[in-house]
């Protein structure tokens, strides 16, 4: 059974989500993370996770959306309480453009890892261009917490190897079929097996041989295969131990 971790079809109309669910579960998919990034696209993830089964919410504040974020952590406890919320996220650090809000966002992150030791919830983590200071935070908190997804890792593979000692799991997206991704690559050639996860991080990244076009949910077939191709091994084989992992870090 194939486990999307990450996907944002639920900005998609009702019907546009269901065609899209309607496509992914033919190919053996039938659980899938609706994840959000803000209020409004967290409440209606669990909106879609009460609505289709298979479908489970993460719920949390992106740090790419921190400057319209008013401080009011407490309209998101009704979601974090609904039994379908299985993470908090997406969470975490961005600093690909430069911003001067570096200090805002480590405040409202840590916020975050707090709030999940509190309701015993994994974290689902977004990082770019900040993998030292998401790491002290993580290194701060992760005996505490509930579990560590690094959604569509893209840190190097030293990196790596430190997450994976504070129990981390590796989330791997469409990136990995491009033919110049060779650091991930490598991140998937050296992680066990039983810390990798897969993902597409819809509508975004779409896989080769789609690449360039908008993302589906059931492309993450492509990633699925592009790890057996890595590790020398069969779809099925990654396709059950993925889904497995996923069930386990989201207790599903």
């Amino acid at each position: 059974m194939l486990y999307n971790t990450h996907s944002h079809f639920q900005d998609k109309t009702i019907k546009e989500a269901k065609a899209l669910l309607d496509e992914f579960i033919p190919l053996g998919g039938y659980l899938i993370n609706a994840i959000g990034y803000d209020y409004k696209s967290s409440k209606k993830a669990i909106e879609y996770a009460n609505l289709f089964d298979g479908v489970f919410a993460v719920c949390g504040i992106q740090p790419e959306e921190i400057d319209s974020f008013d401080g009011d952590y407490n309209k998101f406890i009704e979601l974090f309480n609904n039994p379908k919320c299985v993470a908090i996220g997406e969470i975490g650090l961005d600093y690909y453009y430069g911003k001067e809000n570096r200090e805002r966002q480590l405040i409202i992150f840590e916020e975050q890892l707090k709030i999940a030791t509190k309701y015993k919830k994994p974290i689902m983590i977004h990082c770019r261009d900040a993998h030292e200071d998401l790491y002290n935070l993580l290194e701060k908190y992760y005996k505490q917490l509930d579990g560590i997804v690094l959604h569509c890792y893209t840190g190097s593979n030293e990196m790596a190897k430190r997450y994976l000692k504070l129990g981390a799991y590796i989330s791997v997206s469409g990136i990995v079929t491009f033919k110049n991704a060779k650091t991930i690559k490598e991140v998937v050639a050296n992680t066990p097996l039983d810390k990798l996860l897969i993902e597409t991080d819809d509508p975004y990244l779409a896989p080769t041989p789609y690449r360039g076009t908008e993302n589906h949910p059931s492309y993450v077939i492509k990633v699925a295969e592009e790890i057996a191709n890595i590790k020398n091994m069969l779809v099925d084989e990654v396709i059950n131990i993925t889904c497995n992992n996923a069930k386990k870090v989201f207790h599903v």
